[in-house]
């Protein structure tokens, strides 16, 4: 998929395709004034323009007034990416010179979207195109989060939110605007972090709770069977649903933080094929979201997964919250999450100071101090290459002894003649320093005898040590000595059930020692731990699905 050019946002089409989007639509004659959509619906039409003008507004705020943001007349068209992802409205449209209007609904639009391809590739760059725009406009004031700086829950908000790519504004506490905005909508300082949008404002607000809001959760559908339910929306996933989504398979895939995964937390991925000058992780993910979406699969986040009931014909996949959701195939692609370091305080300087990610968003909250990256791995090198071109000095520690041991050689060299990065082999943190947030870190080194410790400046610590596999829910499948998961050949007829036996054949490729139940990425045993492995494994097992149901060429 390419990137979206600004002008993408506003295509010109020819007489034939003008009339072929009409096809999709129900005409509507309109008058000066009328409202096509107001913010907070649970669903949005795409408006095609014949003739006369709409405007898109954002709506006004407890202390701001109604803005326009956007404005389309004849032969242009409204919408953003929230037509592609089923987000709720949030922001309102109305009619500004009298005309004609054809309106698309949801299901004409995924008609769209399948049916023609070349004008569908079109719509979708003008919605990817329009939504970074309304990330810099006045529409990213109709979700505001207000919250301390520093603060965990608050990062993980905004995290989400720009996970997500979703207009938004941040506004610390405390500050003239933050006061202001907490006194116009009636918080407090213990009802934090709180979200304000158009419709509602949400006190001691978490992810969930704005994806809720925001019609981003899961939708349950009583009595629908799936065909695939992918859990975890990483690399590995991402690629299981476009290839499940684009083969005719009904697909809904589960995150329990939002879509991307832990390559979204790399500032840049320079060995993944064909893109010559890097990527960001955020960026990577982000593309295969929207094109998994394309073709159909819907992504719910944040979506915990508590537990897998995989000893019938029909698997039940059981959510935190109780609910239920029934498919014939499930893809684990859970991945592996990072350890923390056992310091005293490591709690409670998560989200202000110790970080997990070496994105923007984590950079800007570290400003150009001292920073320490601690790990030996490609993630760990990326981040402190990144974080000292913002301006940092940088600690990069790492426990053993040779920097190239983990780490691919073309960072070690470019790190080791980086001026800002001091390279600390043989080294261990060993403490955390500071008040409401850290402020330094004592380090020792393992290769000086007696070495009782140096405390060194660091507003920010990224930590990308060891991983360990997203595998604790899920009971019952086989898995090797350090918990992930076995497939297919690695897996011993004595950790086959009777199932298997009634099924009359072995484990395909990439599924577990659980029938029609598959592993790939990170999570899986054996998996190289690279991006574009990741993302082979991934669009390979849905080959391993279809034998699996027995829709081959589907």
């Amino acid at each position: 998929m390419s990137t979206p050019q600004p002008s993408d946002a506003a295509p010109i089409f020819s007489e034939t395709d003008w009339s072929a989007l009409k096809t999709y639509g129900i005409q509507q004659v309109t008058e000066a004034g009328d409202t096509l959509f107001e913010a907070g619906e649970a669903v949005g039409d795409m408006i095609l323009v014949e003739s006369g003008g709409i405007e898109i507004l954002r709506p006004p705020g407890s202390s701001e007034e109604e803005v326009v943001v956007a404005s389309y007349g004849a032969g242009q068209f409204s919408g953003e990416l929230n037509l592609l992802t089923g987000q709720t409205t949030y922001l309102n449209a109305r009619v500004s010179a009298p005309g004609v209007v054809y309106r698309v609904g949801p299901a004409s639009f995924r008609r769209l979207m399948d049916e023609n391809p070349d004008l569908s590739d079109v719509v979708l760059k003008a919605l990817l195109a329009r939504r970074e725009n309304l990330r810099s406009n006045a529409a990213a004031r109709s979700i505001v989060i207000v919250g301390h700086d520093p603060s965990a829950t608050a990062m993980a908000l905004r995290t989400y939110a720009a996970r997500q790519r979703q207009p938004h504004t941040w506004v610390v506490a405390g500050t003239p605007a933050g006061e202001s905005l907490m006194h116009a909508v009636g918080t407090s300082t213990d009802e934090l972090p709180v979200v304000i949008t158009a419709t509602t404002v949400l006190r001691h607000a978490t992810p969930s709770l704005l994806a809720e809001h925001l019609g981003l959760s899961y939708q349950h559908v009583e009595g629908r069977t799936l065909d695939l339910v992918v859990i975890g929306a990483g690399p590995a996933g991402l690629a299981a649903a476009v290839y499940g989504a684009s083969e005719g398979l009904q697909t809904v895939v589960l995150d329990s933080v939002a879509a991307g995964g832990q390559a979204a937390a790399s500032s840049r991925i320079e060995n993944y094929l064909g893109f010559t000058s890097g990527i960001s992780g955020a960026d990577l993910t982000g593309r295969a979201a929207v094109q998994a979406q394309k073709f159909g699969a819907r992504i719910a986040s944040p979506c915990e997964v508590a537990e897998l009931k995989a000893d019938g014909d029909i698997l039940q996949v059981m959510l935190k919250d109780g609910r239920e959701i029934d498919s014939r195939a499930v893809v684990i692609a859970t991945g592996a999450s990072y350890r923390s370091l056992p310091l005293a305080r490591w709690n409670d300087f998560e989200g202000a100071g110790i970080f997990y990610a070496a994105t923007e968003l984590e950079a800007r909250a570290c400003g150009d101090n001292p920073v320490a990256v601690v790990g030996g791995a490609n993630s760990a090198g990326q981040a402190a290459l990144y974080l000292a071109g913002r301006g940092s000095t940088v600690n990069l520690v790492v426990r053993g002894g040779d920097l190239t041991a983990g780490m691919s050689s073309y960072l070690a060299d470019r790190i080791t003649a980086h001026p800002a990065i001091t390279v600390r082999t043989s080294t261990e943190v060993t403490q955390l320093h500071g008040g409401d947030r850290l402020k330094a870190i004592t380090v020792r080194s393992n290769a000086v005898e007696g070495d009782t410790g140096t405390e060194i400046e660091c507003l920010g610590l990224f930590c990308f040590i060891g991983a360990s596999p997203a595998t604790d829910w899920l009971k019952g499948a086989a898995v090797d000595e350090d918990g992930f998961l076995l497939t297919d050949v690695s897996l011993g007829d004595d950790m086959l059930g009777r199932q298997w036996g009634e099924l009359g054949r072995r484990p395909l490729p990439f599924e577990t020692s659980l029938p029609r139940v598959f592993a790939t990425g990170d999570v899986r045993s054996g998996s190289m731990k690279r991006v574009a492995a990741a993302v082979g494994e991934g669009a390979s097992a849905i080959r391993s699905v279809h034998v699996s149901l027995n829709t081959v060429g589907v």
